[in-house]
């Protein structure tokens, strides 16, 4: 499997954003079409949108997948009003919807949980509320969608930073995170790989591996 270093993916990120492509849609819709392949119509789905542009891809799932039939909640722990600016558009789009923002874990258990808490830009240990929202995440035992990497991984040593989410499934984008293919907690929480490129390539001066 190619896989890339975190600065490397940044640097495509930020060369398809200053040509004028919007990925955080198409993350989104990407994210959307994996889980309609796997829950049956109607099912139920939670989205679990963290503070950044990881969690608006998930926010951006959940509204398409809502528009498709399925019965989805989005967890937003964190102030909508701190978003940044593409991840506050998604989540003006999902309230446009009809949508609600739960601030904690519902009673019932989800057909399918979105984990869109953190994605390739995470350094430091999960603090003490996502560890614990993790944690009741993992003892759920429902299938798991990981967008980008399992919260909780650096992804580029694939270090656990404290216990992470263990995915059924991890749908990455643009490229496959290094920490997902060393072995180590990285691989193992993942579960199955995927990746969608959202139609952006790799600068050729930045190597794989």
């Amino acid at each position: 499997m190619t896989c890339h270093s975190v600065a490397q993916i940044r640097r495509a990120e930020q060369s398809a954003l200053a040509a004028g492509a919007s990925l955080m849609p198409l993350a989104g819709a990407a994210a959307a079409a994996f889980v309609a392949q796997r829950v049956r119509p109607g099912g139920t789905i939670l989205a679990v949108a963290g503070p950044g542009n990881n969690g608006g891809d998930a926010v951006v799932a959940a509204t398409r997948l809502r528009a498709l039939g399925y019965s989805v909640q989005v967890l937003l722990p964190s102030d909508p009003a701190s978003l940044p600016a593409d991840a506050a558009a998604a989540w003006a789009g999902w309230l446009a919807s009809g949508g609600q923002r739960l601030v904690t874990l519902p009673a019932e258990r989800p057909d399918l949980l979105i984990d869109g808490m953190f994605g390739i830009g995470l350094n430091r240990p999960l603090d003490a509320y996502w560890q614990a929202l993790v944690d009741t995440i993992n003892g759920w035992r429902v299938p798991v969608l990981a967008l980008d990497v399992p919260s909780g991984i650096d992804a580029d040593s694939g270090a656990a930073l404290g216990r992470p989410v263990l995915a059924t499934w991890t749908l990455s984008f643009i490229a496959t995170a290094r920490g997902l293919t060393r072995i180590g907690p990285g691989r193992e929480a993942a579960g199955e790989c995927h990746l969608d490129t959202l139609g952006v390539s790799m600068p050729p001066d930045d190597a794989a591996g």
